[in-house]
């Protein structure tokens, strides 16, 4: 089967950003925009729970669970985790959870965004490449500021899987990255091992320059406590 999978989006549960949408307005949203997976992926904190996997499931949709890690700073995406990965601070702590979780799959977020985000791997992707099992093509683009060049540069040097996600902050936005995987069922295990495999195709919908001024201001302002932060 086709599946359409988007596997980087932040709701209202997210600690790091004010957002106006629950989970299940971002499922019903997915759902009418023929959504076959999502992963959940807040900010620092694991926020799946049960029902909501129950209610994506009433909506032909799988849920994997998920988590956007702070690892020394820097942005990291684990997929099929558990609470435990909140604790996660260190690389070193990531290569102990891993090798002890082996259905989990780690992805390299905007792994490129220079200067415009702080949290993005860079120089940390290189120097800790084989914990990796993707990297992400990022919607925050455009062919002046293409953050996504390194980052092919980057998979292909490695000879490793790259994807896109939305890294949805608003629900406009669901649609701009996102990829379509064949599997055999709708597994995360099956579709974590076809991404390996490099059975995807990516669609993304980079961002004009206009827009991605407003996505970053947007951004800027969703963060509580942004001006008292040191």
């Amino acid at each position: 089967m086709r599946l359409k999978v988007n596997l980087h989006l932040h709701t209202s549960q997210d600690p790091k950003h004010f957002l106006h949408y629950s989970i299940f307005q971002a499922i019903d949203r997915a759902a009418k925009s023929g959504f076959d997976v999502l992963a959940l992926t807040c900010h620092e904190k694991f926020a799946y729970k049960k029902e909501y996997g129950d209610y994506a499931c009433k909506k032909n949709i799988l849920l994997i669970p998920g988590i956007e890690a702070s690892i020394e700073r820097k942005d990291v995406l684990i997929l099929n985790c558990d609470k435990q990965a909140e604790n996660i601070k260190n690389f070193s702590q990531l290569k102990h959870y891993k090798e002890k979780n082996k259905k989990i799959f780690i992805i390299a977020p905007h792994p490129y965004l220079s200067d415009f985000s702080q949290v993005s791997l860079q120089k940390k992707l290189d120097e800790h490449i084989d914990l990796f099992d993707a990297l992400e093509l990022t919607i925050y683009c455009n062919k002046y500021f293409n953050f996504n060049k390194k980052a092919l540069a980057a998979a292909d040097k490695y000879n490793k899987p790259i994807i896109a996600n939305s890294d949805t902050h608003f629900l406009k936005d669901l649609e701009k990255g996102y990829f379509f995987v064949e599997v055999e069922k709708k597994e995360a295990r099956l579709i974590f091992e076809a991404i390996k495999m490099k059975k995807v195709s990516n669609i993304i919908r980079p961002m004009g320059f206009f827009e991605m001024f407003v996505f970053r201001i947007h951004c800027l302002l969703e963060k509580p406590f942004v001006f008292f932060k040191k």
